[in-house]
């Protein structure tokens, strides 16, 4: 009876060893990266009136261009839980595709649960930012210097610039991946950074309906010509001041243009913040830095007003409608923007 106990016990405990590896070997298959053979198209044409002002307002350092097998990496890295402390956030925790790459949170999970200060911005159509600099109150100079600052955040994703090195070259599927993008297999943060910003530099929305009525090919409503009109000749200080067209976004916030908040004063305590673009920020909640104005409808409805974003009641609904039109949801959907590890 006792060898027929040990005998059971042995072949359960190979049956569980079988199954526990079984699990691991296809947690490991998960968490390599899937890529097309033949690298997807990160360096786009735009339609000429974005191609032009590309051109004015582009931030892309001479040394870090965009490239496709260099933005492949920074896909790779952007949707990586390796580039946190415990294997549990990456890039795309808090800048999700589905939402434009916006978080639905005022603020977001860091990598042991904690909340971060600001709401998340959304990270489209960043190269058309003039000067270059990053996060809500402008800290960081460069893009390529913002990226890495997310993953050093003892909130956020809680790694040293040597631990991300070290986390980053113990995954096999990167070497290859650096060769390509930048003719060596050698792997550090500067590199990590580059692949990073060309991947988000990339993230450019110009398949939305406004998009094709400014290339002719088709006409606003009556309601959205008005919308679009409201937005570039009401009030004193219009919509178009802060956020421009066609990219709907300027580098240069002006002072006050912001919410008020006694907790955060911004831009070197100036009670103002960095303007993000428009664009698809009809599908968007939870917005300003505190993400404490649920949607768009909010916003324009505000009472006490929001400094420049209330308008008349009778224009608020065809200036939704335009802002509607700015809605590009092939981002939401390409696969050259989705995660490579499902």
């Amino acid at each position: 009876m006792k060898k027929y106990f040990l005998l059971t016990s042995a072949v359960c405990c190979i049956a569980v060893f079988q199954f526990c590896s079984k699990k691991e070997s296809a947690a490991a298959i998960l968490a390599t990266p899937t890529l097309p053979s033949t690298t997807f198209d990160y360096v786009v044409n735009y339609p000429s009136f974005i191609q032009n002002d590309l051109i004015l307002n582009d931030n892309t350092p001479i040394n870090n261009a965009i490239t496709n097998e260099g933005a492949t990496l920074g896909r790779v890295l952007f949707y990586d839980v390796n580039l946190s402390k415990n294997n549990t956030i990456s890039c795309a925790s808090c800048h999700k595709q589905s939402l434009s790459f916006d978080d639905e949170t005022a603020f977001s999970k860091g990598f042991e649960g904690g909340l971060t200060s600001r709401n998340s911005m959304a990270i489209v159509n960043l190269r058309f930012y003039k000067s270059g600099k990053m996060f809500w109150d402008e800290r960081s100079e460069t893009l390529e210097k913002q990226v890495l600052q997310p993953i050093k955040d003892h909130v956020e994703m809680g790694l040293t610039t040597a631990e991300l090195e070290t986390k980053i070259a113990a995954q096999s599927y990167y070497p290859a991946l650096f060769q390509k993008a930048f003719g060596s297999t050698q792997i550090d943060s500067i590199k990590i950074a580059k692949a990073l910003a060309q991947f988000c530099r990339s993230i450019v929305t110009y398949q939305s309906k406004y998009d094709i009525v400014k290339q002719g090919q088709t006409t606003f409503t009556a309601q959205e010509a008005n919308g679009e009109q409201i937005f570039l000749t009401a009030g004193a200080r219009t919509c178009a001041s802060c956020h421009t067209p066609p990219m709907f976004i300027t580098s240069s916030p002006a002072n006050g243009f912001a919410l008020q908040d006694a907790n955060d004063a911004g831009i070197n305590n100036q009670n103002r913040f960095k303007s993000g673009s428009l664009r698809n920020v009809a599908t968007k909640t939870a917005l300003f830095h505190n993400g404490s104005i649920a949607n768009l409808q909010t916003m324009l409805t505000a009472n006490p007003r929001i400094p420049d974003h209330t308008v008349a009641p009778q224009d608020v609904q065809p200036l939704i409608t335009f802002l509607n039109t700015l809605t590009d949801n092939s981002i939401v959907t390409a696969e050259k923007f989705a995660n490579p590890f499902k």
